[in-house]
């Protein structure tokens, strides 16, 4: 059965925290832009973390349950880490070939892109754009994904590690779209700051939408094969650290609001194969979790 209860709580918290630090920026027009777009970054960081403050208050003061409900102290199947680590940078890959394949940007590689902002850097005329592509592709693939799984797990905690398992008495589909839409309203706030979507920011917030319930249904995927936010929150630091490699290898001039990111229409279409694959071989929806698991939620 539904409990709605911690459910009302868990969605007011996470939203009301995180949509008020959100909207701090937009108070600032008085500071330098190099200054703003720092102390930005900072406190969207810090909004990342309402989810996962919500789930705790939810779990422990409304659910009144033990934070080891939340399984923060369970890995699951070891396999599907390297999934969340490796994947994200794939479908990437995938969605920045579409977008050449689409002719919404052209590929170049001369790497003017990188060229050209070397060149504004002091020294930077002289080093290679090459090594600076390798050097930052090798970062974004092997350690990136695990230092942002810090911060990500602000968000999956409260998104897979709470939200997810309460809705299954809907049903699994229901519970993984459901997870999906709310995680998208969520970020609301930013996308209508020109974040994801540069120059669509009411757009945006509908094509933030299709991109958390896609990515969102391969973040439950994981997650429902091992019970443990670990997954989806290095799958998530993954997805931040790979998902913009791409626009490294395109003409500059292209809109970065339809390709080139793992948030745009073309990486949609690596996502949808790739969970179109997930449902013809079974592995979607996941077999038994609902009856292993009710204990635990």
């Amino acid at each position: 059965m539904l409990e709605r209860k911690p459910l009302v709580w868990f969605l007011v918290l996470a939203f009301v925290f995180s949509w008020i630090v959100f909207l701090i920026p937009l108070a600032l027009t008085g500071l330098d832009s190099q200054t703003r777009q720092f102390t930005t970054v900072g406190l969207w960081s810090l909004g990342m973390w309402g989810p996962g403050i919500a789930a705790l208050l939810a779990t422990r003061f409304v659910a009144k349950q033990p934070f080891s409900s939340l399984r923060l102290n369970t890995l699951g199947p070891k396999r599907f880490y390297l999934w969340a680590w490796l994947l994200p940078a794939l479908l990437s890959l995938t969605g920045g070939i579409l977008t050449v394949l689409f002719g919404i940007a052209e590929f170049d590689p001369s790497l003017s892109l990188i060229r050209e902002s070397m060149a504004n850097a002091p020294g930077g005329a002289h080093i290679d754009p090459l090594i600076v592509v390798l050097a930052q592709s090798a970062f974004a693939i092997m350690l990136a994904p695990f230092i942002n799984a810090l911060f990500a797990l602000g968000e999956e905690l409260g998104w897979r590690g709470f939200l997810l398992p309460r809705l299954m008495p809907l049903g699994q589909w229901k519970a993984i779209l459901a997870t999906g839409v709310i995680w998208g309203l969520w970020h609301a706030p930013v996308i209508a700051q020109g974040h994801n979507y540069p120059g669509y920011p009411i757009a945006g917030i509908f094509m933030m939408l299709v991109f958390t319930t896609l990515l969102g249904t391969i973040f439950a995927w994981l997650y429902l094969n091992t019970r443990s936010p670990w997954v989806a929150a290095l799958a998530h630091g993954s997805v931040n650290a790979a998902a913009g490699l791409p626009v490294m290898f395109f003409k500059p001039g292209f809109n970065l609001a339809f390709g080139g990111t793992l948030a745009t229409f073309p990486a949609w279409v690596a996502m949808g194969l790739f969970i179109a694959w997930l449902v013809l071989t079974r592995r979607l929806p996941v077999q038994g979790y609902i009856e292993s698991s009710a204990s635990q939620v």
